[in-house]
């Protein structure tokens, strides 16, 4: 199908109506195939009309002409329990010189569930009048996945909140840099955030979202407190969210889970990067022998495309609590280690827990997931995210330096090597070839990494590593900023080194540019090794190498659950539990190649 001028009118609009429909199921997803090439080719955008609702919701939209080739389009349709069509709206500006067509229109998974004849077992659901047999997991989420409102009905509104008459009983914490905006319809920014929400799944429905534009800045925090929670004992409870993670500059939303009021608490979950224009459901199980809270967190990236949404929270299995949470004093270290070994039956191939004594795998030691309650696993091991502020290096380290004596001290101040540096610091014949400002803070003050080249000679080259990392998962990557600008500028590269072999990961040289340039290095599944940096100087003084903002992504290693995979998930062959969305994609994402196997 494919549009025709006929007359030169300002603003024509030409309209394809799609047939009615009664109602769609909470996986449905619409996809189609365009054409918009021209010079002149303007705008086309795809609309949701509900019946009873005046205000269409917008789906879809291309602004412009996107070269002569067919695009395909998924639109994320979801749980729509009303009657609705679709429009699909081309606008003209008088003068048209291009062609805009559509083509193979396609909806999946778009049926209610079936009905069952039986629905055994305890992690099932059997639907009240549409006799469809569900996921336990899908009861009380704010979704009607049965077709008949049966798995929503007697909830505990205190266990969840759909964002649609306020906060509930959430919170926005005190003590981060700015607040999560409720809001309806689109974010005010194009090509980034929910063109809707995802309870109603039109402009009407309210969620939460995080605005990454002026006066933001990059790792900017905003975190949404939940209630507070009795101790699950021998049960779990189940957190569920719907994330909305779209534009090129997202960077991370992340879930803590805290039995303390003053602190930041334990990672539980996070996702990094753009996710596409889709709303994803997030599942979480929890245990805690104390009270415990759960924080939302939504980090800025490095631009204005980079806003955040969340919809739909809830919780199965939890008990509210009536207390407050204690508070633990600020004068020591949150996590402090004892000097001393406490008395335990660990062999020498295992890892003592500082605090308790448990004994741990080795490779369980610095594995970016603490095992150890106290986390001294994770201890003396480099951090997950690194922007070198307050003048720490995060567990990195320059083997060079460390093998020299003492007494050398005054060679190494001449010495080409890694040191902290900032804008501030300069000197004025600096300040043609250095960083003027960190990438973090983007000010004179903000710190990053450089090698100083008005050190050493021509082709020295100076080493910062990680301590050994045991294990890293499937999907692992490492995130950089990295600054080269000078005339002599040398070179950067990024070294994988286990036992005596050492491989080049990455490598860049010469000018880049007085900028930051982000660089991605993907890793997988890796163990017992180290990440170095190595700078190699040029010919002359006229050119630093600086780095900021290391961190690794999605490198913690799979973990076999004690509980059955859910509906979203895969079950590998050696029983780690993926999600379904990352079957065939070319990723060794179960370590064993079973999720990309042709049997599937």
């Amino acid at each position: 199908m494919f549009i025709l001028k006929t007359s030169n009118s300002i603003s024509q609009i030409a309209r394809l109506r799609s047939p009615k429909f009664r109602q769609s199921g909470s996986n449905c997803t619409l996809s189609f195939w365009y054409y918009n090439y021209g010079e002149s080719v303007g705008a086309a955008e795809l609309l949701l009309l509900v019946e009873g609702l005046k205000q269409p919701t917008v789906l879809w939209r291309t602004y412009y002409n996107e070269g002569n080739q067919w695009l395909k389009a998924l639109i994320q349709l979801g749980r729509l329990p009303y009657n609705f069509q679709f429009s699909l709206d081309k606008i003209s500006l008088g003068f048209y010189e291009g062609v805009s067509a559509i083509d193979d229109i396609t909806f999946e998974n778009c049926a209610l569930p079936p009905p069952a004849l039986s629905c055994e077992g305890p992690n099932r659901f059997w639907c009240r009048d549409t006799k469809a047999c569900i996921d336990s997991l899908l009861v009380c989420d704010l979704v009607d996945d049965c077709g008949d409102g049966s798995d929503e009905d007697s909830c505990d509104p205190d266990l969840q909140c759909n964002f649609e008459n306020g906060l509930c009983n959430w919170e926005q914490d005190v003590e981060d840099d700015f607040d999560w905006i409720r809001i309806q319809g689109p974010t005010p920014t194009v090509n980034t955030g929910p063109l809707k929400d995802h309870t109603t799944g039109t402009a009407r429905g309210h969620y939460l979202y995080l605005e990454s534009s002026a006066p933001r800045q990059f790792l900017d925090k905003a975190v949404l407190l939940s209630p507070l929670f009795n101790p699950t004992g021998n049960g779990t409870c189940v957190f569920r969210f719907h994330y909305h993670m779209f534009g090129k500059e997202v960077y991370m939303l992340s879930v803590f889970q805290r039995t303390v009021s003053n602190a930041k608490g334990w990672l539980l979950w996070y996702k990094f990067g753009n996710q596409e224009n889709r709303w994803i459901r997030q599942t979480l199980f929890m245990r805690s022998s104390k009270p415990f809270q759960i924080l939302v967190k939504g980090t800025v990236g490095d631009g204005f495309t980079g806003d955040i949404g969340l919809d739909d929270v809830s919780f199965q299995g939890c008990a509210l609590y009536n207390g407050n949470l204690p508070t633990v004093s600020t004068t020591t270290s949150g996590t402090s280690v004892p000097a001393t070994l406490p008395m335990n039956n660990c062999t020498e191939k295992e890892f003592v827990c500082r605090a308790s004594g448990h004994c741990i795998q080795m490779i369980q030691k610095c594995d970016f997931r603490p095992d150890c309650s106290d986390k001294s696993d994770e201890s003396a091991c480099v951090m997950e995210v690194c922007d070198f502020e307050d003048k720490d290096l995060c567990g990195w380290h320059q083997p060079a330096l460390e093998q020299m004596p003492e007494n050398y001290s005054i060679l190494t101040t001449k010495k080409f090597k890694w040191q902290l540096g900032r804008g501030a610091n300069l000197y004025p014949e600096q300040e043609e070839h250095c960083p003027l400002t960190d990438h973090t803070m983007c000010t004179e003050e903000g710190w990053y990494l450089f090698a100083d080249s008005s050190n050493g000679e021509f082709g020295h080259t100076a080493d910062i590593a990680t301590p050994v990392i045991s294990l890293t998962g499937p999907r692992c990557k490492i995130i950089f900023w990295n600054h080269m600008n000078g005339s002599t500028i040398g070179s950067l590269e990024v070294l994988y080194k286990s036992s005596n072999k050492t491989s080049t990961l990455w490598t860049q040289s010469g000018s880049q540019g007085h900028q930051w340039n982000r660089a991605e290095v993907f890793l997988g599944i890796r163990s017992n090794f180290q990440v170095i940096f190595r700078a190699k100087r040029g010919v002359s003084y006229m050119g630093d190498v600086a780095v900021d903002d290391i961190t690794f992504e999605d490198c913690s290693p799979l973990l076999i659950s004690d509980k059955p995979c859910t509906s979203e998930e895969f079950m590998c062959a050696n029983k780690y539990c993926i999600p379904k969305n990352n079957l065939c994609d070319f990723v060794n994402d179960c370590e064993d190649n079973s999720d990309e196997s042709p049997s599937i």
